[in-house]
Order: structure tokens, then sequence, then C-alpha cells
């Protein structure tokens, strides 16, 4: 049996498939196939349901395994699936219908990363810096007259280019083999999956969010989470306390997934207060980064905190703060806000009379040594100057 494998999603591949040109010229794929259990598990049965529907809209590199010459590019553009369970007989299958738009093959078509918006507002008069980071195994990068910087990091995934001083108004367009696309992206696990498009039900307790640079989890004794930085080659783990007038977040009780694409992915956890209210925290990770971003809420005014659980000693700089000296591995927590706030005695930040604050966390790698694009300074103008990005396919 043959894979068809549609970004994160793998289906068996199917023996037919229809090609029709609409007036505009856009060639649509219309494919229809069937998971069946026993024959995988039920509960990749369910997955492939979920991951099928939750392609729509999604633009994903193809590969077939028989029918190699349709491998590229493609929004999908339509889903259905018809689920059937027959108990007694211990069967079920799945029955799942795709409409593609195809955009072309690999040596056709270039990826451009739309980065709009404006840098993060912030108190501090920070422009920050505009960055961005490709797949690991892109090639070409173009953003015009103006030629930005690079900087490598080492990822669970391979070497990933990141990409310093982009032009302001660039869109970057690169080229990408299908089979690297995915490489070094942002994603979602939960329940042992990694999950595809938004509507899955998260495990409050169990989920990860990681980009093979960085990596988020829940923590179920001794911090609200765990945040660990990849370096040289190993997880380095911190765990992180998050507080709401004081008063320790010391589980989440739902998770959701707000945005899952390769490029950025998003989280939102809720936890009660009592006796009434509600904590809501935002996680997002972006492909190529160094920190996970941070967006804490209450209802009511009051003081709100992120700070670690083991103490260290940070020096408090202009929007951020970062260990004093190198750690027994060798680098420096670091932790900021583009608003103003007041450092934490355990290393973190504070804020008073507040519905919000924004936060990042992470690891300056290499500590005191640590290269240009990777020092604390660094982190917090890339923070300040993150930036929407959606990806598109342009045909060359």
């Amino acid at each position: 049996m043959s894979d068809l494998i549609l970004g994160r999603l793998t289906l068996r591949e199917t023996f037919a498939l229809s090609e029709t040109v609409n007036s505009d010229g856009a060639r649509v794929m219309s494919l229809e196939g069937k998971e069946v259990a026993p024959l995988i598990t039920r509960a990749e049965l369910l997955e492939r349901m979920e991951g099928a529907l939750g392609l729509v809209g999604a633009l994903v590199p193809a590969r077939w395994a028989e029918k190699s010459e349709r491998n590229g590019y493609y929004t999908i553009t339509d889903a259905s699936a018809d689920y059937v369970d027959r108990f007694a007989q211990r069967l079920a299958w799945v029955t799942w219908k795709l409409s593609l738009r195809r955009h072309g093959a690999d040596s056709d078509v270039d990826l451009e990363s739309r980065l709009t918006g404006a840098r993060r507002a912030n108190d501090f008069g920070l422009s920050g810096e505009r960055w961005h980071a490709p797949p690991i195994g892109h090639y070409a990068l173009h953003t015009g007259a103006t030629l930005p910087s690079t900087m490598t990091r080492a990822t669970t995934d391979g070497p990933m280019t990141v990409y310093r001083g982009v032009p302001a108004g660039a869109s970057p367009r690169w080229g990408c083999a299908v089979g690297d696309y995915m490489r070094g992206r942002a994603r979602i696990l939960s329940a042992g999956w990694e999950r595809v498009g938004t509507g899955y039900r998260v495990d409050a307790a169990g989920w990860e969010l990681s980009n093979g640079l960085l990596r988020v989890r829940p923590l179920l004794a001794g911090g609200s989470l765990e945040v660990a930085s990849f370096v040289g080659g190993v997880w380095r783990p911190r765990a992180w306390w998050v507080d709401v007038g004081g008063t320790q977040v010391a589980r989440w009780e739902s998770a959701t997934i707000l945005r899952n694409d390769p490029e950025q992915c998003i989280v939102r956890l809720v936890e009660h207060r009592s006796p009434v209210g509600r904590t809501v925290l935002d996680l997002t990770l972006r492909r190529g980064s160094r920190i996970a971003e941070g967006y804490v809420q209450r209802g009511d005014s009051g003081t709100l905190s992120v700070y670690l659980a083991t103490a260290e000693t940070l020096t408090d700089g202009t929007s951020y703060v970062v260990r004093t000296s190198d750690d027994a591995d060798g680098n420096r927590v670091t932790a900021g806000s583009a608003r103003n706030f007041n450092p934490h005695a355990n290393g973190g930040l504070v804020k008073t009379a507040s519905t919000a604050m924004d936060f990042y966390l992470g690891t300056v790698a290499g500590g005191g040594s640590a290269v240009s694009g990777d020092t604390a300074i660094h982190l917090r103008d890339q923070y300040i100057g993150a930036l929407p990005e959606t990806t598109a396919a342009v045909r060359r």
C-alpha cells in the first residue's frame, strides 16, 4: 500500500485521480480514497479523517509514491469525509474526498513569504529587526535589491538558515523541493500525534509546541510551563510559573489550537480562577525562532507575572532580562516584554494593575559567547520586529 503525503498528513494513495481546468486557467484535481481499520488503528483512522478536513485552505507540498509526476504545491479548496464504524465486526472506515488547486511542480513555483503589518508596539522606542526563516533546504531566496544577512541555527531537523535585516516592504521569494518544505516547521503534538489544522481536540495536560529549536510543554508539577531550548544537540529545559494575582497556575484546563501552519503555530490555554474568573494564555512559536511568545490575560485589573520556578539571577536590560552569567551548559536564560514591567526576584517579569501582559521566553545559546543574532538583545529585537506571515505559491 503506497502513501500520499499532503503536508503533515499521510493518506493511502488512490489508484485514480481526475483533473480539470477552470475558465481562469487553474488546474483542479479531485481525489477520493478510503482508510480502513484494522489495516491501520482506529486512532490513526480518526486522525486521518480530521486531518483531511483540517487541510481546507492550506498550501501543501504533495508527494505521491506511485504518481510522482503529480508532485508539487497545491492549495486544498474542499474536503469531505464519511465515517462508518461496524462495532460488531470491529471494522471501521473513512471515505474522504479532496479538491486541490494545482500551483505547479517545485521546479515551476516560488514560495512567497508575505510579511505584513507593523513591528510590535512597545514602550521603549525600539524598531526591532525584520527577520525570516524559510524551511530547511530552501534555495535562492530573493528580497530585491537589498540583501539580508544570514545566520545558521542547529535544529532537530538539521541546520536552518535565518535571514536578518529583511528590507521593509519585501516579501521574500524562495524555492523549495516538496520533500524539504516541512523541515524545520512549527508543529503541535498531542496524544502522540502531530496535529493537522485547527479542529482537533487537544489534551490540556499532554500537548507540545515545537519548531526544532524551542519546545514548550505543560507541567503537572513544579511549574506552569516547561520551555526547552535545543542547544549543543540536547534539549535544555527550564520550568516557568505563570502567576495571576499571586496565585500560580498549576495546571491548564483546556488547550485550543488557534493557528497551525508550518511557519507559525498558536495554542490558547485556559484555567479557572478562584472564586470566579479565568486566566487565558496564548502561546506562539514561529519557524526558526529561539523564543516562545506569550500573551496572558485576566478579566480584572491586577498583577501578572511570569518567572522561573527555580530562581536565577537575571540582569535587567531595556525591555528584557537575561541571566547574569553562563549556566552549567554555557547558556543564559532570557525573557522580555514589549511593555513596561518590573523584574521578578526569581528571574522573570511582573506587571501590576493590568489585565494583560505580553512576554517572550527563551535561551541565549552560547551565553556570553553567543553569535550575532542569538544574543539577548538580538532575540529581543527579533521579538519586537516579528511580523505576521503567510506563504503563497507563485509561478515563476
